[in-house]
């Protein structure tokens, strides 16, 4: 438990100093396979093991990126945020902007929630949606803390909750752990156990909003980025028109959207619906092939950075894994069998805080903490509805937080794309805070009540 909460606390350090968060990633998986005793050639090994396990997901976001920049090139977005701005007839009030926020506020956490459990595309959504959205985010001078908090609760919150899409594997990974200890539970019984802790979340994200409503300054998006279609409208300008599609380009945008979606559910796989939204542009617009692939490659260059914490952010998880230092972790939760339950669940709680801020996986997390805390729970008797609770919230404690986890890294992906959002700052911290922190608090005391 030493080493691991060492190597964590190394890692925040070094990220909020600034140093590049895949030299940190890299560092700190050459410093835990030290403390673990772990031979160098071993460790490489294992970091290159975890290394290999992450391609595929940093291939989605490089093609997701490709993808992004062929729907930013052709304006879809720009003329979606012009078309706000001129139904709303917006000036420079301060009231008028309230209103546009409030609305982006609610369009983006049903985004994010619906990419969990109803479209479970998971961070499929956030390389195109987001980027594009910059401009009118800078010119309402929206705080991006903001903005990532609201996409981490919804790739989360719903996923922990809703037994559906994502959140239908979580509860059956729940389930699992407890089968496997020979405990029988009903599995909509997780749904009402998850609540309280979920709770704790929602109201996390209200103070959020409160916290960050006040105006921050940011440079004009995309200045020498991919997209060259500048969004230049004005607050005071309510004679500003915004560009007339072609009912061909619209038609294709279309296809390209739902044939990518259509794909990445029926192969579960963000690369191959990525690529059917890539091809359906090359289908349709044959002669353009080649500034298609000049946008396809500034799209993907884009995302290189994010891919490459992906891969280190991979390696590291391995290495903490293969270490057995999580295992001992757990383990070391077994002396307390003696001490007061809230203490017992308070030290619970944390360890699953701990993995999952080295692992970024919450499911992951589940089989690991389920072997060890269901047992000494049923040797504590603590009530069924506790212990998922505990279990639960545990599991999911550091996805929100966690700089190797997809739930901070999609947003970061998305930010960042101007250079204007640092990971570990604008992403971790906040949500840490507003969202892991009000989750851990709430999973605890529902825990102990339950008890």
């Amino acid at each position: 438990m030493f080493e691991v909460t060492l190597v964590m606390l190394l890692i925040i350090v070094l990220s909020i100093r600034k140093m590049n968060i895949v030299l940190v990633l890299t560092l700190a998986s050459i410093i835990l396979g030290f403390l673990a005793h772990m031979d160098i050639l071993s460790m490489i090994e294992t970091y290159s093991h975890g290394i290999m396990n992450g391609a595929e997901i940093a291939l989605s976001y490089a093609l997701l990126g490709g993808f992004a920049a062929l729907i930013s090139y052709s304006g879809v977005t720009e003329y979606i945020v012009m078309q706000v701005i001129e139904k709303l007839n917006l000036s420079s009030t301060k009231k008028h902007k309230i209103i546009v926020k409030i609305i982006l506020i609610m369009i983006l956490t049903t985004l994010s929630m619906m990419s969990q459990n109803l479209i479970p595309i998971h961070i499929a959504f956030i390389p195109i949606v987001i980027p594009p959205m910059l401009s009118l985010f800078n010119e309402l001078q929206m705080n991006r803390k903001l903005i990532a908090v609201i996409l981490t609760f919804g790739l989360t919150f719903p996923y922990m909750l809703f037994p559906f899409g994502f959140g239908q594997i979580y509860h059956k990974t729940i389930q699992r752990a407890f089968i496997d200890q020979d405990v029988t539970i009903p599995f909509n019984e997780i749904f009402y156990a998850m609540l309280y802790p979920a709770l704790g979340m929602l109201i996390g994200l209200v103070i959020s909003v409160f916290v960050y409503n006040k105006d921050r300054k940011y440079r004009k998006a995309f200045e020498g980025g991919y997209n060259q279609n500048k969004v230049n409208h004005k607050f005071n300008n309510n004679n500003n028109k915004s560009k007339p599609f072609k009912k061909y380009d619209i038609v294709v945008i279309l296809i390209a959207i739902i044939s990518m979606l259509i794909v990445q559910l029926y192969t579960d796989s963000m690369i191959f619906g990525a690529l059917c939204g890539i091809l359906s542009y090359f289908l349709f617009y044959i002669k353009q092939w080649s500034l298609l692939d000049s946008k396809v490659i500034e799209g993907m260059q884009t995302m290189a950075y994010i891919s490459m914490i992906m891969l280190s952010a991979n390696g590291f998880s391995h290495v903490l894994t293969e270490s057995g230092k999580v295992k001992e972790a757990v383990n070391e939760i077994g002396k307390l069998e003696n001490s007061p339950d809230s203490l017992v669940i308070f030290v619970m709680l944390i360890i699953g805080l701990v993995i999952t801020l080295g692992i970024g996986s919450s499911f992951a997390t589940i089989p690991i903490i389920g072997s060890i805390f269901i047992p000494l729970g049923l040797e504590l008797e603590l009530s069924l509805t506790s212990l998922l609770i505990i279990v639960g919230t545990a599991g999911a404690l550091g996805d929100a937080g966690s700089p190797s986890s997809d739930s901070t890294l999609g947003p970061t992906a998305g930010l960042n794309m101007d250079g204007q959002h640092d990971h570990i700052n604008d992403t971790c911290i906040p949500t840490f805070i507003y969202l892991a922190i009000p989750l851990f608090i709430f999973g605890w005391v529902s825990a102990v009540i339950f008890a």
